[in-house]
């Protein structure tokens, strides 16, 4: 099994997701003030937005605190002026990690992410230094009641997109530059999707296990602990067993 999927396949075994409902809205509402603040208030004419929105419901926050976040970064109250930052590096293993953040303290953020990876066996490198070892795709998920496997397949490939994975929900991929048309198409047949956003896809893997695959994933959830911090992606690799025996 690939990707950082696995990671929270684990922290939901683990009971962490209700654990951090908290800081989950916490970094929600830091999307929906940027996404506002950066296009305009209307989700309808606002992509990003309408993916915050989305992601909010899914979570689900309450619409008041939705409408102030929105309110707040479309200029109605004061709010901070958060700025999106990227770090690379690479985790134990050699594991190629990338960390989106939103920040209002660069110098803050910056420290400690750096912590988060020379304390548990990374190294911090710059900008660009793993990015190449990932693509830049949209990803859009709709729950698995949306439509049937087949059917969702056929629509996604007729809205170009490159893939459409179905499990326990539907999850359709394509090249950056199609994502916003895959989506519109989308939504237009099935609805609201449970989300919608650009990511980064490991090219290649990278095989972990044992020791190094336990103090990766601790620095994961260290890096996602993190108020500022979006999103973590990393190319690891891991065996089925192997995460049994890390989610017991």
């Amino acid at each position: 099994m690939a990707g950082h999927s696995q990671f929270k396949n684990i922290m939901h075994r683990k009971g962490a997701q209700d654990a951090k409902k908290a800081k989950v809205f916490t970094k929600l509402i830091r999307e929906l003030t940027t996404a506002a603040r950066a296009g305009q208030p209307d989700p309808a004419a606002n992509p990003r937005l309408r993916a915050a929105i989305q992601a909010a419901r899914a979570a689900n926050m309450p619409k008041d605190t939705v409408e102030r976040a929105v309110k707040r970064g479309a200029g109605g109250d004061g709010a901070d002026n958060y700025e999106e930052v990227r770090y690379e590096g690479y985790g134990p293993g050699g594991v190629a990690v990338i960390v989106e953040a939103l920040t209002d303290n660069r110098n803050r953020t910056a420290g400690e992410v750096r912590a988060a990876f020379s304390k548990n066996g990374g190294t911090l490198g710059e900008t660009n230094s793993v990015a190449f070892m990932f693509d830049r795709v949209g990803e859009i998920v709709f729950p698995a009641a949306a439509a049937s496997g087949e059917a969702m397949f056929e629509a996604a490939l007729e809205a170009g997109a490159d893939d459409c994975q179905s499990d326990d929900n539907h999850v359709i991929t394509c090249n950056q530059d199609d994502f916003a048309q895959v989506r519109e198409v989308l939504e237009k047949q099935f609805g609201d999707p449970e989300s919608a956003k650009l990511v980064w896809r490991p090219k290649t893997g990278t095989p972990i296990e044992g020791e190094k695959a336990e103090t990766l994933f601790k620095m994961i959830e260290v890096l996602e602990d993190s108020d500022d911090v979006q999103q973590v992606y990393a190319n690891f690799e891991i065996s089925e067993d192997e995460l049994s025996k890390l989610a017991s």
